[in-house]
């Protein structure tokens, strides 16, 4: 058996809705990015993913325009990776035709013959993604256009799908006889309750159908020649059993939700799972997250494969739209699990490593716009930057390393996966795997509101980590860094500690820049020189407040107050040192620190006080946990120098208040709006500090973070946790 490959791939849907086109392409901004390839090729991965979309070279008049495709695949010859040319990614193709449309098979056909005209050095071909999941959620589901919903819509669909590859394949390989048919989609298993162990015997043998036509099976004596047929369908059937097109290489995609568990008992899970059949109504939920044992996974479902089909097999998507050490322990255990069953002498080909550029909207199933997944890089500022992912993808193949954090079980190997009450099944419950230990994270002031909320960020997302305090690291008395250091040797540290009285500093300034300038430049080199990634904490203060505009990274400091003038110190003096990354921030509010503005806000309108707030103070709030949370990312990710992480949201803490106010039910005009100098604050605020970046994305919205801030004020932790893996 040949070297497991290492294959790539960008996420390229070009969906229809009634509203139109949505273009990942596009959205991901590759499509104005050709250089985005020579970053792909960095990595070195042997082959990609790539589009060829017929939505994408059809001109609204009709005609060809082929200059972008003719860009990137010269561009992709000249790097040496090989392209797997996708013609439909979740699409209908163009205007003229859609899923259901007797035109569209052929037409398909007829585009491929003049793809592999253009470029007949092109070996490896998927011409239609994904047809069978496709086909679900446009003409069952109804999501995507034609939005049908009735099974015989769903057959007709799938059928024209598979017609079109078995046409596409033909013009290809009159072309180029060797070409090769790589067919994904996505492969899960279907668990159930008893009343509902028809539907699920159903969905488990329907989830075969794209394959099992393509591969001829699909005969009078298959189990889905009867249930097609009665649609009028049987003649189609037989002419594809008369002549398939069976893959080359079946490409399994395999994400963490492709477990479906139906249950009959629909007042165990929320009502956004509910559904039915028309017969029994029921909740469809992630498998994973309520079996125990927990569903065979990724393994079972290439397991099935190869005992099914005997034929190569490649992963041809691995993503998961989590937190980055969760996307570190999915690639990783991927990779693993194929060199485990390749040594079973299951023939896997190849991994690929999916979304490079992130997917945009899949939350909503591309229906409206939604949330931005990073990928093997980050490109929500509008400039690929390298996620930790890159370096997991580079290194996999070589056997190196792995990161610290990518050493601990993944969620869907911990108890807490299960957000239900958990269900048994027939299944052996598999031996407790062996990991090696990695260091921890160390957390410096763990017992202050930033540390807290990193420790509670850490044990959510199973990373290790060891606190100090100042018996052990004391800023203000820096000669046990080094001793500690050498002591715990952390993977990485975080400086959560410092000076945090703004006010006080005025009249202690030697001892607010002993702890937030000398005590932690001193712990910057001491990580610094042992190669420990270090995190550190700056503020809006650092700016005077005159630019009339958000500050960047960019933009150089001007305080105009002690707090400030320390937190300036201490950029100086890290800056350069290897490993560090400084985060400057403003105005925290969480639900989980009682000493806050947000929490003052609203303990002053529950008792019917009014509150009084500054008007003419711009800043940018920032609610603690999306700040922890992309803070971790970016340390796992090894971003170095200074980075704003802030609210998107610049308003007047006058203005923050109202809103406080509006969204926990309170009357607004409660907030008395007045004059920053009338709060009698002896430190100087400046007028304007909004935070902006150049490097990633603001955090949350403020009106989304007061909606987090206000539930976690009425949830007990445990729930709020549950909510937080819910998400991932």
């Amino acid at each position: 058996m040949d070297t497991l490959q290492s294959w790539c791939g960008v996420e390229c849907t070009v969906n229809r809705t009634h509203a139109g086109y949505r273009d990942q392409t596009r959205l991901s901004g590759h499509h104005d990015r050709i250089d985005d390839l020579d970053l792909f090729a960095e990595l070195g991965f042997s082959a990609i993913r790539y589009p060829v979309l017929w939505e994408r070279v059809v001109t609204g008049s009709g005609a060809l325009d082929w200059s972008w495709t003719d860009a990137r695949l010269d561009r992709l010859r000249s790097l040496g990776i090989r392209p797997i040319a996708g013609l439909v990614h979740h699409g209908s193709g163009p205007p003229h035709v859609d899923l259901l449309d007797d035109g569209f098979a052929a037409g398909l056909g007829d585009y491929a013959g003049q793809v592999a005209e253009r470029y007949p050095w092109i070996d490896d071909w998927t011409p239609v993604n994904e047809p069978l999941t496709t086909a679900r959620f446009s003409a069952l589901y109804g999501h995507w256009y034609p939005h049908a919903r009735d099974e015989g819509a769903f057959w007709r669909a799938l059928l024209n799908q598979i017609d079109g590859t078995r046409l596409a394949m033909r013009a290809v390989r009159r072309i180029n006889p060797a070409a090769r048919l790589i067919q994904t989609d996505d492969l899960g298993r279907t668990y159930a309750t008893v009343p509902l162990a028809e539907q699920a015997a159903f969905d488990n043998l329907r989830r075969w159908a794209g394959w099992d036509l393509l591969f001829g099976r699909v005969t009078r004596h298959h189990p889905l020649w009867q249930r097609i047929g009665k649609f009028g369908l049987e003649e189609r059937i037989a002419r594809i059993a008369d002549d398939p097109c069976p893959p080359d290489i079946v490409g399994v995609n395999h994400y963490l939700t492709s477990d479906r568990f139906l249950d009959h008992r629909t007042e165990r899970y929320p009502p956004d799972t509910h559904g039915g059949n028309g017969r029994i109504a029921f909740a469809d939920v992630a498998a994973i997250r309520v079996l125990d044992p927990a569903p065979a996974g990724l393994t079972g479902a290439l397991r099935e494969a190869w005992q099914r089909y005997g034929t190569p097999l490649a992963v041809t998507e691995v993503h998961n739209g989590c937190t980055r050490e969760e996307q570190l322990r999915w690639a990783a255990d991927a990779w693993d699990d194929c060199v485990t069953l390749r040594q079973e002498g299951v023939d896997i080909r190849a991994v690929t490593a999916w979304s490079l550029l992130g997917s945009h909207d899949w939350n909503t199933l591309l229906t409206a716009p939604g949330n931005y997944e990073p990928g093997i890089f980050d490109v929500s500022s509008g400039t690929p930057r390298r996620t930790a992912l890159a370096r997991v993808w580079r290194d996999l193949p070589a056997g190196r390393d792995r990161h610290a954090v990518a050493k601990a079980p993944g969620w869907w190997l911990r108890s807490d996966r299960l957000l239900y009450p958990p269900l048994s099944h027939p299944a052996p419950r598999p031996a407790p795997q062996r990991r090696p230990s990695a260091p921890p994270l160390l957390i410096c002031g763990a017992s202050g509101t930033l540390g807290q909320a990193f420790a509670r960020a850490c044990d959510r997302r199973g990373i290790s980590w060891v606190s100090t305090g100042r018996d052990t690291i004391d800023l203000e008395r820096p000669a046990k860094i080094a001793a500690t250091l050498d002591h715990v040797r952390p993977w990485a540290v975080i400086n959560a500690t410092g000076w945090v009285r703004v006010d006080d500093a005025e009249d202690n300034e030697a001892a607010c820049f002993a702890v937030n300038a000398t005590g932690a430049i001193a712990l910057a080199q001491a990580c610094a020189e042992r190669g420990m990634p270090s995190l550190h904490f700056s503020s809006d203060l650092v700016f005077d407040g005159l630019a009339q505009r958000a500050y960047v990274e960019s933009d150089p400091p001007g305080p105009g107050n002690a707090y400030g003038r320390s937190k300036a110190a201490m950029e100086g003096g890290c800056a350069g040192l290897p490993g560090v990354l400084i985060a400057r921030t403003a105005a925290f509010f969480s639900p989980d620190d009682h000493y806050n503005f947000a929490v003052a806000v609203t303990d002053a309108l529950a008792a019917g006080r009014p509150f009084r707030a500054a008007a003419d103070q711009v800043v940018s709030p920032t609610y603690v946990p999306a700040l922890v949370d992309t803070a971790l990312d970016l340390l796992i990710d090894g971003m170095e120098g200074i980075v704003h992480l802030a609210g998107s949201d610049a308003v007047s803490w006058a203005t923050f208040a109202r809103r406080l106010a509006a969204a926990a039910g309170h009357d607004p005009s409660m907030i008395d709006a007045v004059p920053g100098s009338a709060l009698d604050l002896k430190a100087e605020r400046p007028a304007q500090v909004a935070l902006a970046s150049t490097r990633v994305s603001g955090l949350l919205p403020l009106d989304v973070a007061i909606t987090g801030f206000l539930t976690g004020l009425a949830e007990e932790p445990a729930a709020a946790r549950a909510d937080l893996q819910r998400a991932c």
